[in-house]
């Protein structure tokens, strides 16, 4: 039976959501986990579970990092993760695939459909242990996970976007 582990010193899960309408807020969580199950070779057949720990969440900036823990937001204290169960990967060209399953925020669960690149399969010559890599990408509006706060600019328009965009790269080492 072949064990496949996340490799959290060569994994990240980053997003970006529109600030002020005219430029980009960016962040990280950094503490997750992923749960694959299937051969890195063969998504088509494989499952995947997230685990994404909310008080993790770095964006570089203290008051907005206990903003976004807030009620305002995530409410970290009643919903302290973000998961997401695979239900079909469907293979859409060569090296990508749609990931879709159920994404819980807040509570609150909805189907959403990620792309994910599969980058090969290498030999990491300092453990000897083959690793997988997978970059994954998509968006989600955080209002359908109730995460509606919201302020509104003299200018027109408002401080924070719906559209979140969410940027992933994971590589899970693999043990026969």
């Amino acid at each position: 039976m072949t064990q496949v582990n996340l490799d959290k010193v060569h994994s990240g899960v980053n997003f970006q959501v529109k600030h002020m309408m005219v430029s980009k807020a960016k962040g990280e969580f950094q503490d997750f986990d992923i749960n694959f199950e299937g051969d890195p070779k063969n998504l088509e057949n494989a499952s995947v579970k997230a685990v994404i720990q909310v008080d993790s969440i770095e964006t570089n900036n203290e008051d907005r990092n206990g903003h976004l823990k807030s009620e305002d937001f995530f409410n970290a204290e009643q919903y302290p993760t973000i998961t997401f169960d695979s239900k079909s990967i469907k293979k859409v060209s060569e090296s990508e695939y749609e990931v879709t399953g159920d994404l819980t925020i807040s509570g609150k669960t909805n189907e959403e459909t990620f792309l994910v690149e599969a980058n090969g399969v290498a030999k990491d010559p300092m453990s000897g242990n083959m690793v997988a890599g997978f970059d994954v990408e998509g968006k989600v509006n955080r209002e359908d996970y109730g995460l509606t706060w919201n302020a509104q600019l003299e200018t027109g328009g408002v401080l924070v976007g719906k559209e979140v965009k969410i940027n992933a790269a994971f590589e899970f080492a693999i043990e026969s």
